[in-house]
């Protein structure tokens, strides 16, 4: 398998997971938890990691049954984003309005925010497909005190199709001899397909916008 040129060699899933040994797939696990929940995790690699955990689980490398670690890949990221929505109605406030530090940068912290408003509940579900969005947009949560139910379910539902969806992804498709020649190609697309919802509800946010525009100027005439 070509290595992902994407990320350094220290992020790299397949270098990550190979280093793990025995060890590979619960280290992924962490990784999701960690990447979904607290907030130092935005950096590490969570879409293709997924991919790559289902081809280590096709070829024998992870010894596990693919329903069981869909399973616990989902509820780690599950667990994940109810502790981000605890951190962030507990110590959000204080952490968020400290000035830029190396870590918590406030142009990440905006960007999350705006994704909130603009999405609403739907944003929980959205943004498991958007890098950094999804690691602080659970504490943005937290700290704007979503309804818990509505967050709760919300939150379940975003982590079955991202976690185990992208794991049963690599595990039926990794293996394709194109799939497994192009393996970064493959990376691009994920990403790519991934923001494609992302992309159809900003459309919709501006033509609903408009329209509210269009109407405002009919009432004045």
């Amino acid at each position: 398998m070509d290595q992902i040129a994407l990320l350094p060699d220290w992020l790299d899933p397949e270098t990550l997971l190979t280093n793990l040994g025995p060890w590979a797939f619960w280290g992924a696990v962490a990784i999701i938890f960690a990447e979904c929940g607290l907030l130092i995790g935005f950096f590490l690699p969570g879409d293709s990691l997924l991919f790559v955990v289902g081809i280590f689980i096709a070829q024998g490398f992870i010894d596990l049954q693919l329903w069981i670690a869909a399973t616990i890949l989902a509820l780690a990221a599950m667990l994940g984003n109810l502790t981000g929505y605890w951190i962030g109605a507990k110590a959000g406030p204080r952490l968020f309005e400290k000035p830029d530090s190396k870590i918590f940068k406030k142009e990440y912290v905006d960007k999350t925010h705006e994704f909130f408003d603009r999405h609403g509940n739907r944003a929980i579900v959205l943004a498991r497909f958007v890098p950094i969005v999804r690691t602080f947009i659970t504490a943005i949560a937290g700290v704007a005190r979503m309804d818990f139910r509505r967050y709760f379910i919300y939150s379940a539902v975003g982590a079955v199709i991202w976690a185990a969806g992208l794991t049963v992804a690599g595990y039926f498709l990794g293996n394709i001899p194109v799939v497994k020649e192009n393996l970064e190609a493959m990376i691009l697309l994920i990403v790519f397909i991934s923001v494609i919802p992302i992309g159809i509800e900003y459309l919709r946010h501006r033509r609903e916008k408009k329209a509210a525009a269009a109407e405002g100027i009919t009432d004045e005439d």
